[in-house]
């Protein structure tokens, strides 16, 4: 045995050798189109890419070499560039081998031909290039001529979607300037994608932005322009029309005209766009779509993280240069330089945000009465944005839907409701008694109202307590209580079994026949307290453990009301029981709460039960009725 041979040891067995991955194109070009990309369209922009890297590479050489990209849609797709183009061993070395970048080296970093004081106007950056183009094509011709000698010769590469590639030679005359054409011979089942409307389309849809010249060119040598200035890089005769073509470019681009604009500008990142102030309220749960351009490429029309969660009133368009895409350029990668660009942005747009006041108090109020519920969000964690617009933001209250500042000059003295459920209960007879209850039942609202006295001294601010508002309800002459006495022993029956107890006051309005004073906490004591005595073992113990004191609800009959009146009145012990009912379960139905089960069956019952006694009653007193 050779010493050098390394294949085998009689006496520790066989040493390792090596061998080359073996790449099943078509297995690749499968995983890009299925798990890369979300599309085959994103073949258009990989070569509208290559492109505009090639141009900026020549233009690192040659800084006046023209920068021209011509796409040409007819039977096959042709995509020409003036970049740098590639030599023979450019070809060998990039077009022949997946996965390298004419980029970056086999150590990872960048090229050292002289391009690499370039690499910050290059958008690529994953080597992937023609091998997307598979996705739709199955043939890939690319003919180059490099930039860097004045004799390079002309190199073919021709490549199948099986694997198999071609290099040859060609004549000067096939090329006589530097550039790359690539033609694409697309499948039978992808024809639809190389069409001409197709083409413009996605030729758009990429490029609007690109900052070379793009066009498009039919059979017939019709020629369409793509891409122009972004409307924030060109200089305009007045703020007014620049306004007007901000604005327009928004209608172009999401189909409606901006509350207002907001200009941005990060120079750190080279970032440079608009931010659009939706005209209509969007829920904070729905993220917004915000289009961004790498220099001038879209990435993406659906990236929501370019802003903070807070700002979901605005919508976005920025072209970058210092943000990095995902491998498959379709979102922003997630790193510490998107991060601090978000917190930018959300700053100019607070800043907008709180200029408002002193510069369009107008606008501020049209704003505010569209977008509230995002400037609440602000200002819980804005310090700074809390006192200057909590006094104008509008919240629910017994006076209706005014703003703090308004509600505190009537009530020094806000009473917060903790659930909408609360508010609306008690709303009524607060209103009719005097006292300011603020509904603090929705986002933010209870947070913000308990710090309104940083804001407005004097004011003072306080949870609404139930008994507060039994505090305001007068007590009847005992004559009619006495009177009362059977009803509302029955009425404690009926209403008893919901956890409730019965009570007669006089309050205001007197249209209000009862009001029922609970609330959430003390019903899922009950709850679970109803659960405990039905559950055994384990569970019960469980629950048991858990028990609290509570009160328990209260329907406060209103004696003021005539129906009340005249319910009191009832001797009769079944029309007392329905009457009991049907005051509980309207009471209930105010409260706008989700019922039980029991609930909903007193309805039924106390409905279908009054319904029974006045055809009854109708029928006793018809004297033409029949016997």
């Amino acid at each position: 045995m050779s010493p050098t041979d390394r294949t085998q040891n009689t006496t520790s067995g066989t040493a390792p050798s090596t061998h080359t991955f073996q790449v099943d194109l078509r297995g690749v070009v499968d995983l890009l189109s299925h798990h890369l990309y979300s599309s085959p369209r994103v073949y258009l922009r990989e070569l509208l890419q290559n492109a505009v890297d090639a141009i900026s590479a020549r233009r690192a050489l040659d800084p006046d070499a023209p920068a021209r990209i011509t796409i040409r849609a007819d039977e096959d797709l042709t995509v020409t560039d003036t970049g740098v183009g590639l030599t023979e061993a450019d070809v060998h070395t990039f077009l022949a081998t997946i996965g390298r970048s004419s980029k970056r080296t086999a150590q990872g970093g960048f090229d050292n031909s002289g391009l690499s004081a370039a690499r910050a106007d290059f958008i690529g950056q994953f080597g992937i290039g023609l091998l997307a183009c598979f996705v739709v094509a199955d043939e890939i011709t690319v003919v180059s001529r490099s930039a860097k000698s004045p004799d390079a010769p002309v190199v073919e590469w021709r490549g199948h979607s099986d694997g198999r590639y071609t290099i040859a030679t060609l004549p000067s005359s096939a090329k006589p300037e530097p550039g790359t054409t690539v033609r694409l011979t697309p499948r039978s089942d992808a024809t639809q994608w190389t069409r001409h409307g197709q083409v413009v389309e996605l030729a758009r849809h990429y490029g609007s932005l690109l900052r070379h010249e793009v066009t498009v060119t039919d059979a017939r040598g019709d020629v369409t322009h793509i891409n122009a200035p972004a409307p924030w890089d060109v200089r305009h005769g007045s703020p007014l029309a620049r306004r007007e073509a901000l604005n327009a470019y928004c209608r172009g681009t999401f189909d409606f005209t901006p509350l207002d604009t907001i200009e941005l500008d990060l120079p750190l990142v080279g970032l440079r766009g608009a931010a659009y102030v939706l005209p209509d309220a969007a829920p904070p749960s729905r993220r917004a779509g915000h289009r961004v351009h790498l220099k001038g490429m879209l990435v993406s029309d659906q990236a929501d993280d370019l802003l903070p969660e807070w700002a979901f009133f605005v919508r976005c368009v920025v072209d970058a240069d210092g943000l990095r895409p995902t491998a498959s350029r379709e979102a922003l990668y997630a790193d510490d330089t998107l991060a601090a660009v978000r917190d930018a942005l959300g700053a100019r747009i607070r800043d907008w945000l709180t200029g408002l006041s002193a510069s369009d108090p107008a606008l501020l109020h049209r704003f505010l009465g569209i977008h509230h519920l995002a400037v609440k969000a602000l200002a819980r964690y804005d310090d700074d944005l809390l006192r200057m617009l909590l006094p104008w933001l509008p919240f629910e209250t017994t006076d209706g839907n005014v703003t703090l500042d308004e509600f505190a000059r009537a009530h020094p003295v806000i009473l917060v409701a903790r659930t909408v459920e609360e508010f609306r209960q008690v709303a009524p007879v607060a209103g009719a008694a005097g006292l300011g209850v603020v509904n603090g039942g929705y986002t933010y609202d209870s947070d913000l109202v308990h710090r309104l006295p940083e804001i407005r001294p004097g004011t003072s601010v306080a949870d609404l307590d139930p008994g507060t508002v039994t505090a305001h309800l007068d007590a009847v002459d005992p004559s009619a209580e006495l009177a009362a006495a059977a009803f509302l022993a029955t009425a404690r029956e009926v209403v008893g079994r919901f956890d409730c107890d019965v009570a007669l006051r006089s309050f205001h309005p007197a249209s209000a026949p009862a009001l029922l004073l609970d609330n959430r906490d003390a019903r899922h004591e009950r709850t679970r307290a109803r659960l405990a005595d039905e559950a055994d073992g384990l569970w019960a113990d469980i629950l048991g453990s858990l028990r609290a004191q509570v009160p328990r609800a209260q329907l406060v009959l209103n004696h003021l009301n005539p129906l009340v009146r005249r319910a009191a009145s009832i001797t009769g012990k079944e029309l007392a029981v329905i009457a009991a009912e049907a005051l509980y379960g309207q009471a209930v139905l105010l409260t706008r709460r989700p019922l039980t089960a029991g609930e909903s069956a007193l309805l039924n019952r106390s409905f279908i039960g009054l319904l029974d006694h006045a055809m009854l009653g109708r029928e006793t007193a018809d004297p033409h009725k029949e016997s």
